[in-house]
């Protein structure tokens, strides 16, 4: 059975988080599995919002995450919050903060999701329209390599038997509550585990918004021209302009499918 706050909510208010510093002090009684160098540990993000219609998906939330998770956890068991309310809290937390969020939010307004949605911007999703928004990973446990964050590649999480399990057993779950949302992979690791679940039955391939730069800094750009903000004659050698654009048809086709407005 997927592990749940309950089993774990006397451990996280008896943490100390400032006795904590990496990813091999987390006490062992938040682990889930380990495989040889791959550890997966227990973070408080067990909230759903079914309401949502617009998933966003990560890899895997990584230490500072769950450090942040823990305290936003222990702060609303000694304030008496709800379940539900300190169950979102935890997961909310610091969700797409820094440089990710104006990118995430330029991407997603490029595409039109925001018309779709029916609202001015999707940057309103970071406030009065969070209701329409559900953030999570592909992998929502934090995982670990070698006692580092894992970064979706090595070991690839669709022939890895653990990560398999937790996909299976933790996103697949979330997917299942979701069906009336559309999914959108931050990168391409994330598009290959959202399309090895939909094989299975768990979401729906012709939900999945496949095609989006992931909005990280260090994927500057890729996004810039994206977003037509830079030509295909002034890419690096490290950019495929083409791929990009393959990205680009394939989604905007998708999304007419899906009755969205085509991209611009």
């Amino acid at each position: 059975m997927p592990a749940q706050f309950a089993d774990y909510a006397d451990l996280i208010a008896a943490t100390d988080l400032a006795a904590i510093a990496n990813p091999a002090q987390i006490p062992d009684a938040y682990l889930l599995g380990r495989a040889g160098r791959v550890e997966a540990h227990y973070i408080p993000f067990d909230y759903v919002n079914p309401a949502a219609r617009v998933v966003v998906v990560g890899i895997s939330p990584g230490f500072v995450q769950w450090k942040n998770a823990v305290r936003a956890a222990q702060q609303g068991l000694r304030d008496g919050l709800p379940l539900p309310d300190l169950l979102r809290a935890a997961k909310y937390t610091g969700a797409f903060s820094g440089a990710i969020r104006p990118n995430l939010v330029a991407l997603l307004d490029h595409i039109g999701l925001q018309r779709w949605l029916g609202i001015a911007s999707c940057a309103t999703l970071f406030g009065a329209d969070a209701h329409l928004m559900h953030v999570t990973g592909a992998l929502r446990q934090p995982i670990f390599v070698d006692g580092k964050n894992y970064n979706g590649a090595n070991p690839n999480m669709v022939t890895t038997p653990l990560l398999q399990e937790q996909l299976l057993a933790y996103f697949g779950q979330e997917a299942a509550q979701l069906s009336g949302a559309v999914f959108v992979p931050l990168g391409p690791k994330v598009s290959q585990a959202l399309s090895w679940l939909a094989r299975r039955g768990m979401l729906d391939e012709a939900r999945i918004l496949h095609g989006i730069p992931h909005p990280s800094g260090a994927n500057a750009e890729r996004i810039a021209y994206f977003l037509g903000r830079k030509t295909k004659a002034a890419l690096s050698s490290r950019t495929n302009g083409g791929q990009i654009d393959a990205d680009r048809l394939a989604l905007g086709e998708k999304m007419t499918a899906l009755g969205m407005a085509p991209l611009r």
